[in-house]
């Protein structure tokens, strides 16, 4: 990477509900601290549940040209270029360099059919209910229906049975090899990822490439999905949400920062303190090279 366009620091960034309002998507609220964010040469990866398809558009709405992970830490992308070299352990994939943790959806949409005599009534998943289905549960619109239905690596799930019930559909699903994750509104069923993993790889090829022994990071989420990031971070935002409370940890209290406010407005308070703790001086903008 070029001197001009080394981190500082890095923000490991959950979206919905987080950096993103939970109803309106909107991160109306986060602009300022964004555009703070880049003058610092701070980037901000998005952490998601999302899939590529529907992050790329996010991303040229961000104005956003980092790393980023989708579907829970399912996989990693890279800009090719973005670093001198592809790290060990990705793939060149179009554009990207991926580093690919979970099998194919399809795998698990297979999976999910061989439980289904098992649980029949008492789930509904992404493949089988298409996009008019996902517009439907979600309020997203039919286009933005269909982006969420182009997946790459896992298979979110609607639980309509019982908490006891659904303990039981998990640990099955774990006897087939799968991981499920309950995020903001769905199961993610996908491998043994998590965006904790993935946060962890991604910092480590952060260093890698800039010769770095340690660069500050803080991750922000507002669902259990975000535990395992939360955890590894060196600071942890916990950013509140309307719909439940927020998710225990267990790190230090004393790097850890819970938002007052929500969504994406909670966000912007809690990098605010953070950057407080930080010596990043406003020295310069990022070429957008």
């Amino acid at each position: 990477m070029t001197n001009d366009m080394q981190p500082r620091a890095l923000v490991f960034s959950d979206l919905d509900g987080t950096l993103l309002d939970h109803e309106s998507y909107s991160f109306d609220a986060a602009r300022p601290m964004l555009e703070r964010l880049d003058m610092l040469g701070v980037p901000v990866i998005p952490v998601t549940s999302k899939t590529r398809a529907e992050l790329l558009p996010l991303r040229v709405e961000l104005g956003n040209r980092h790393p980023f992970i989708t579907e829970n830490g399912a996989a990693v992308f890279i800009p090719c270029g973005y670093f001198d070299d592809c790290p060990g352990g990705a793939v060149q994939r179009g554009e990207y360099w991926v580093y690919e943790v979970s099998s194919r959806r399809s795998h698990y949409v297979e999976l999910l059919g061989q439980v289904r005599a098992e649980f029949e009534g008492e789930f509904q998943h992404f493949a089988q209910l298409g996009p008019d289905g996902i517009a439907g549960l979600t309020g997203l619109d039919l286009a933005s229906a269909a982006l969420a239905n182009d997946r790459d690596y896992s298979e979110p799930v609607k639980w309509l049975g019982s908490a006891e019930r659904k303990a039981a559909f998990i640990a099955r699903l774990a006897e087939l090899g799968a991981i499920a994750t309950q995020g903001g509104r769905f199961l993610s069923v996908a491998g043994a990822a998590d965006k904790g993993a993935a946060l962890l790889w991604l910092r480590s090829a952060y260093q890698h490439a800039l010769g770095l022994a340690h660069l500050p990071d803080i991750a922000a989420g507002d669902s259990p999905n975000d535990r395992a990031m939360l955890e590894q971070a060196e600071t942890a935002l916990v950013v509140r949400s309307p719909h439940h409370d927020y998710p225990s940890l267990v790190r230090s209290e004393a790097a850890t920062i819970y938002s007052q406010a929500y969504g994406p407005e909670g966000w912007a308070e809690g990098l605010a303190q953070w950057l407080d703790t930080m010596d990043l001086p406003d020295k310069r903008k990022h070429s957008h090279g």
